[in-house]
């Protein structure tokens, strides 16, 4: 049919300068408890916001089963390239909500270790996956947040992404509220920019791995 060009991205790794996204498995459930399961990742909506959080391994497990779409989109897990920490899991983020026939697709369900806050690591996931949704024929790509969570809507606007506006009553919070939702898109004809906005903050790295920050730092 007319205009259907995108195609799901396959599920091999991603690899990037600082980090690796590799298909989350349910083997990773425990490292990922170890790295996002913290009061400040729920506080901001991640998990449907502050009563989505739990400090009880089994509970996050059951939480995990139903918050990731397993099969219908592509689920990472966040994994360090380099130095002391190579290999660790510090997070997960998603490439779903997959519509080739409209070729749009959605970034979500992202949660990092606090310790990775304002590291090069969520905006090179960003590069990773915008890449390879405009790599397989998608012509824009969703990104969204609480629109109370200032934090997050935020970074994503440093990313390049354009606010398209609040859609009301979107979506149930875990305290039973419903949430409105701050919408940014960034679409194929703005991608060019976009990746080079992302890897000259990637630069200010200087190539070095990883390394934890203080607590208090945010992306």
């Amino acid at each position: 049919m007319y205009g259907m060009t995108a195609v799901r991205p396959d599920r091999s790794p991603l690899v990037g300068r600082y980090i690796r996204l590799d298909r989350l498995e349910r083997s990773d459930i425990p490292a990922l408890f170890t790295a996002i399961a913290h009061p400040e990742v729920f506080s901001g909506g991640f998990g449907g916001g502050p009563r989505g959080y739990t400090d009880d391994p089994a509970r996050f497990a059951e939480f995990a089963e139903t918050y990731f779409a397993w099969e219908a989109s592509n689920v990472h897990a966040v994994r360090l390239i380099g130095g002391e920490h190579d290999g660790l899991l510090v997070g997960t983020t998603t490439l779903g909500d997959f519509d080739v026939r409209n070729e749009h697709a959605h970034i979500g369900w992202t949660a990092y270790d606090p310790r990775v806050w304002g590291t090069a690591v969520n905006a090179e996931a960003k590069l990773l996956l915008l890449g390879a949704a405009f790599e397989n024929g998608f012509g824009r790509v969703k990104l969204q947040a609480d629109v109370l969570n200032d934090r997050s809507r935020a970074a994503i606007s440093k990313l390049g992404a354009t606010f398209e506006g609040i859609v009301r009553r979107d979506r149930l919070r875990a305290d039973g509220s419903w949430r409105d939702s701050a919408v940014f898109s960034v679409i194929v004809e703005e991608w060019p920019e976009v990746r080079v906005g992302l890897e000259r903050r990637l630069a200010v790295s200087g190539g070095s791995p990883v390394r934890f920050r203080s607590e208090g730092v945010r992306d």
